[in-house]
């Protein structure tokens, strides 16, 4: 009985070319063997031919290759918005998923624990450290610690303490402000270091005088004689390996809106009736036009696919009045920054990352195709 019983001997069966029965006999192995070796002279032709359709192209047919852009439209500390235009949603949506999960920041990845008689666990504190975000500039500089080989952990390891002893009778609490930082260049955002943080003073009286409108990041409270004493190492990662490596918020888009006004059935309107429509929408998508008395397209960008306008015009029965297309070349970015890297360095990392993503894929398709022209002509 030559019945396949391994699970991995079942899946070399499961490829186009071995979608059959086991051969029981020397005959139908050799029948196998045959049909691949035609197999891969097809591919090999194929290839072959492919390379000659690649050579008889003109200059002109290469030049209609899109040609992808950016536009910024809004930009912050915090934000940016641009659009991205000449491309289709696939590129879209990989350069979405870029800036949510392969951007490289800087987080708290390991933490020991010297003391903690707080109410909070060891572990529970950890995490929340690990949640801190950090400013990441730096982390261009560094390795990640996965790659790095040498025996330099300035490369790999950044150093923050976080030692508090609350002595009064208040409740502490402790911030990410307390955080004891000894690179300058990698704190947590919006970072006011409180006195006991930059050595000058130990006790907890002087806290609150230190304290701004920014309190920081609350980590733990402690009451008296509790106490922390913590040890950590700050790290290169991406959000792929864990969510406190993430650059963003939020990183979304949606595509633009074509939006077309049959004026012929809007003349048809009653003033009421065309007030009525452009105020159907929950955002300022339509107005009035006092002087014209008509009903205009007044921000399309602000569209969101509610479709409420359509609804409103069907209810009056006049359902062609708007007809609202999304454009398949455009799209709408709106990028939101955790503070470790600017909104517009998230943006171009993502970019350089997308980039070095398809040089690699680039090679190895090169690669394969060479090897089956150079099968082909032996």
């Amino acid at each position: 009985d030559a019945r396949v019983n391994s699970r991995a001997a079942r899946k070399r069966f499961h490829q186009p070319l071995r979608a059959f029965p086991r051969p029981r006999c020397f005959c139908g192995r050799l029948l196998i063997a045959s049909l691949e070796e035609r197999e891969r002279e097809r591919e090999s032709e194929s290839a072959e031919e492919g390379y000659i359709q690649l050579e008889r192209m003109s200059s002109a047919e290469i030049g209609k290759q899109r040609m992808p852009r950016i536009v910024v439209q809004e930009l912050t500390d915090e934000l940016i918005r641009f659009m991205l235009l000449g491309t289709d949603v696939s590129i879209a949506n990989a350069l979405r998923r870029v800036i949510m999960s392969e951007v490289p920041t800087i987080a708290i990845d390991l933490v020991e624990v010297i003391e903690n008689s707080s109410c909070l666990c060891d572990e529970f504190i950890a995490h929340r450290l690990g949640l801190i975000p950090l400013l990441s500039v730096k982390a261009a500089e560094m390795e990640f610690p996965y790659d790095y080989v040498g025996d330099d952990e300035g490369k790999t390891d950044i150093s923050i303490d976080l030692r508090v002893k609350c002595t009064s009778d208040q409740t502490e609490d402790v911030t990410s402000n307390d955080l004891i930082c000894n690179d300058p260049r990698v704190q947590p955002i919006n970072y006011a270091p409180t006195r006991r943080a930059a050595g000058e003073n130990n006790t907890s009286d002087d806290m609150d005088e230190d304290r701004g409108e920014d309190n920081g990041i609350l980590i733990v409270k402690l009451r008296k004689n509790q106490e922390i004493n913590f040890r950590c190492v700050a790290r290169k990662g991406i959000a792929r390996d864990h969510a406190k490596w993430s650059p963003v918020a939020t990183a979304v888009y949606r595509f633009e809106p074509e939006i077309t006004i049959n004026e012929e059935m809007m003349n048809t309107l009653t003033e009421e009736e065309k007030i009525a429509f452009v105020d159907s929408c929950p955002v300022p998508v339509f107005r009035y036009n006092d002087q014209t008395r008509r009903g205009e397209i007044d921000t399309p960008e602000s569209y969101t696919y509610d479709g409420e306008c359509l609804k409103k015009a069907e209810d009056m029965g006049k359902p062609g009045l708007v007809d609202i297309r999304a454009k398949q070349d455009s799209f709408w970015f709106t990028v939101e920054s955790t503070g470790a890297l600017k909104p517009e360095e998230i943006v171009i990392n993502a970019l350089k990352v997308l980039q070095r993503k398809l040089d690699i894929t680039k090679d190895e398709l090169d690669n394969v195709a060479k090897e089956q022209a150079e099968n082909f002509v032996v």
